[in-house]
């Protein structure tokens, strides 16, 4: 099974060698004539909650929405995570799939506006934390715990100690790629891991291996978005229109008992290297927003707002604001409804329901 190194990690470097202020935006007017389209470059790496993106340029329907709305789109897959963000952050790319303490932490912490159009899905169980010669998660004290420094995977082993008692000094990290996780485990003196998938079903599978917490407890709090420029969209909303009616008539394909949902699906399992059976196993831990009306509901509740309170204090505890802040409250991020997190004249990450809510009405 292929899989691409650095899936949904984290840098921490990256965010503080994104002072590239220097770098041209990708969006730019083909002047070619009155009727040509705007281009925009969108990115995206392999995960179950993003192949959506790649399977709708191969459908048409990426085509379609583009004409819809006179826009150019492009769909570019970005082999490596990271540098997916940081091509973002850089203004080569002008939206970027990404979970929302990687927008934060990267995009936002480096002074670029960033605004979440879509909120695709959260983690129900992709990301967990395994023992050997373990029953609980109580018993991963005093162990060395092989996980991805500073991501997801870092932030869930912190929410998983505090609801043991535990503090992260009861445990010491060993930094290992993603692409090393199954292969690390297997090593004798390997006794705690915290992948997510394919990894994670494939760490499960060992002799000895117990699954002691996973993201089905902390719900809504590891999101998968579609992140754009806040510059971008702004002078340019049919780009937010195109993306939000691209992504909900996808959902409304994949999500189908019919034969022509299960041939999408197929068709995004093979796009990210397997099979139905192992991209239905992937989505069954992947809660999908499936249609507007529940993203929006999700985008417009409190508990959106108390997930990214967490993340946010993860992030700041872990330096992952950059070496110049001084505070938690040093960056803000905006949700519907003017609540707002930090510091509101320093507002880097927006939740805008905007295309969602257009969705959801039936007006795109």
């Amino acid at each position: 099974m292929k899989w691409v190194k650095g899936l949904r990690t984290l840098a921490v470097a990256a965010a503080s060698s994104l002072a590239l202020a220097a770098c041209s935006q990708s969006a730019e007017e083909t002047a070619k004539g009155a009727e040509a389209a705007e281009e925009f470059t969108i990115g995206w790496t392999i995960y179950a909650g993003w192949m959506p993106w790649p399977y709708a340029e191969q459908a048409g329907i990426v085509k379609k929405w583009s004409d819809k709305y006179g826009v150019n789109i492009k769909l570019v897959q970005v082999n490596d995570y990271v540098e997916s963000l940081n091509q973002f952050t850089a203004g080569t790319l002008d939206g970027v799939t990404s979970t929302n303490m990687d927008a934060l932490t990267i995009p936002a912490a480096a002074g670029k506006d960033t605004t979440v159009l879509i909120v695709g899905d959260y983690s129900n169980g992709n990301d967990g934390i395994v023992l050997k010669n373990g029953a609980t998660l109580a018993d991963i004290k005093g162990r060395s715990v092989n996980l991805v420094e500073n991501s997801v995977s870092h932030y869930l082993l912190a929410r998983g100690l505090e609801s043991a008692g535990l503090a992260m000094t009861d445990v010491s990290v060993v930094n290992t790629s993603d692409a090393d996780m199954v292969a690390a485990f297997t090593a004798p003196q390997t006794t705690a891991v915290v992948p997510w998938n394919p990894q994670l079903a494939e760490i499960k599978k060992q002799p000895g291996a117990v699954e002691v917490f996973n993201s089905t407890q902390i719900p809504g709090e590891i999101l998968d978005l579609m992140i754009v420029s806040t510059e971008v969209l702004a002078a340019n909303p049919n780009l937010g229109k195109a993306l939000a009616g691209i992504w909900y008539e996808t959902m409304a394909l994949m999500s189908a008992d019919t034969p022509e949902g299960a041939a999408a699906r197929e068709a995004m399992a093979q796009i990210s290297g397997t099979d139905l059976a192992g991209y239905e196993a992937q989505l069954a831990t992947t809660f999908m927003y499936y249609t507007p009306q529940d993203a929006l509901a999700a985008m417009m509740g409190t508990d959106i707002v108390t997930a990214n309170d967490k993340v946010r204090q993860f992030s700041f505890q872990a330096g992952l604001f950059g070496q110049g802040a001084r505070s938690v409250d040093d960056i803000g991020i905006s949700f519907p409804g003017d609540k707002i997190l930090g510091n509101p004249e320093n507002v880097m990450l927006r939740f805008d329901p905007t295309y969602t809510q257009m969705a959801a009405d039936g007006a795109l």
